[in-house]
């Protein structure tokens, strides 16, 4: 594997990691670069640059997507990797513009209070569209499920990822919570950390909670349409999020830190379940 996707992949300490380690080579690469390149995106918009230099870049890598897709010599070393190791899996451009654009939601201000439709289009793009990207890199050839499945999971991962990180993203500026949920629980403030000490946030965590429980319970259905070796791939990496769901389920949506956490040897018994079938 190319040592800047390694070292982007290992750096991060992600659940993904331990969902997809166990892959073939050319599905571990492509899926690793696929990976790489959310990350570096992700990199560009969170680092301390100015925001006219952060637009250059973001602007440079629609320029390298063309790149890629019209057969040109990609100018990055990433983006030669994506040619080399993602293209022989039909990856369509659309799904990295759009992870693209979903990650650049943050510019020039980060998100505050978004709308539900807003937040659905987020995640759309920061979830949903690697989840399209993966299962067609793990062999999937059913669009029409493709499209459901990555929808779903991608949508309860992400909500799953808000609502462990909430602290962590007000700190920075950032709050996902949709602004029709902050309402419903008599929260009229968008600023995030007034927001993350109101005694009512645990009602719109709650809220947020049942889009993704949901989410999780339709994915876990449409996972049992795919063949065994691709359920359980991606079943490796659902229970992970799933897991961490859960407890912060049990505890209750009022308790905020510590964000939940699980230890190597937890992660891959959840791994070991996912390819058990137990």
């Amino acid at each position: 594997m190319n040592k800047i996707i390694k070292k982007i992949v290992k750096k991060s300490g992600s659940s993904f990691f331990w969902g997809m380690h166990i892959l073939p080579t050319k599905e571990r690469r492509a899926i690793y670069t696929l990976y790489a390149f959310c990350r570096h995106i992700d990199d560009i918009v969170d680092g301390t640059d100015a925001l006219s230099h952060k637009i250059e870049l973001l602007d440079a890598w629609r320029r390298e997507l063309d790149n890629i897709y019209d057969k040109k010599v990609p100018a990055s070393d990433i983006g030669r990797n994506i040619y080399k190791n993602c293209m022989r899996f039909n990856i369509p451009k659309q799904d990295l513009v759009d992870l693209l654009d979903s990650i650049s939601m943050d510019l020039p201000n980060p998100i505050q209070a978004p709308s539900l439709d807003d937040l659905k289009r987020y995640c759309h793009g920061v979830a949903c569209a690697p989840g399209s990207m993966s299962l067609r890199v793990l062999g999937c050839k059913d669009e029409k499920l493709i499209a459901e499945l990555s929808k779903t999971l991608g949508q309860a991962m992400q909500i799953t990822n808000i609502l462990r990180d909430i602290r962590e993203d007000a700190i920075i500026g950032r709050l996902y919570i949709p602004r029709e949920f902050l309402l419903k629980a008599d929260i009229v403030s968008t600023d995030p950390m007034t927001v993350l000490i109101d005694k009512n946030l645990s009602v719109a965590r709650e809220e947020l909670a049942k889009i993704a429980l949901a989410n999780y319970n339709t994915a876990f259905e449409l996972i049992k349409k795919l063949d065994k070796k691709t359920a359980c791939n991606i079943n490796a990496l659902a229970y992970v999020y799933k897991r961490y769901f859960d407890i912060m389920q049990n505890r209750g949506w009022e308790v905020i830190s510590p964000r939940p956490k699980l230890n190597c040897l937890q992660k891959i018994l959840l791994v070991i379940k996912a390819f058990s079938g137990r």
